[in-house]
This record gives C-alpha cells, structure tokens and sequence, in this order.
C-alpha cells in the first residue's frame, strides 16, 4: 500500500537508524546496500537500484510517495515505532481548558 511522507522526515528516519541498518535490511531484503540509501534518498543508481519513490517538490524538502513500504516498515521495525513520524498524543481537553 503506498504511503505518503515528506523528503526530511523520510531523511529523518534514515538518520535514526542504528550503525549498520542499511546494511542489515539490504541483507534481510537480498539486495544491494546502494538500493536502500537511494530509497532514503540517495541518489547512486551506478551500484543501487530505484525501488518505488517518487519525489515531488515542495515544503520540507517535497512529497514523498512510497509504492511499496517494505523497507521504510523494516526500518519502523528496528527502531521499535508502528508509525513515523510518530502521531503526537492527544491531550484530553477538559471544561476548564475550554473557558
């Protein structure tokens, strides 16, 4: 299912990951460590390959529309998040906040 995110928070999440992730999911995946940096928005398509982005431009540094989330969710995963960015809380308001 494709997912929509901006360029700087899919940067964002890429800057998280652990020493060693890329690496990890390329292995996990069976392709080339080149392919996941150019899914976080490398750009080596000598040695990696495009797999499923599409960048548009636009504030924080575009639109970024993922086809396939295999990687971005391998990436959730090692970071332990269901989601990303992750959803802010929502306070509960009371009748005192409202007046």
């Amino acid at each position: 299912m494709a997912r929509t995110i901006t360029f700087n928070e899919l940067r964002d999440l890429k800057d998280k990951l652990p020493d060693g992730s890329i690496h990890q999911i390329a292995a996990e995946l069976e392709m080339k460590p080149e392919t996941v940096r150019n899914y976080f928005g490398g750009y080596n398509y000598k040695e990696g390959k495009s797999v499923g982005i599409h960048i548009e431009p636009g504030p924080n540094g575009g639109i970024v529309v993922l086809d396939d989330t295999t990687i971005f969710d391998k990436a959730l995963k090692i970071l332990g998040l269901d989601d990303y960015p992750e959803p802010d809380p929502v306070s509960e308001v009371t009748e005192e906040d409202e007046k």
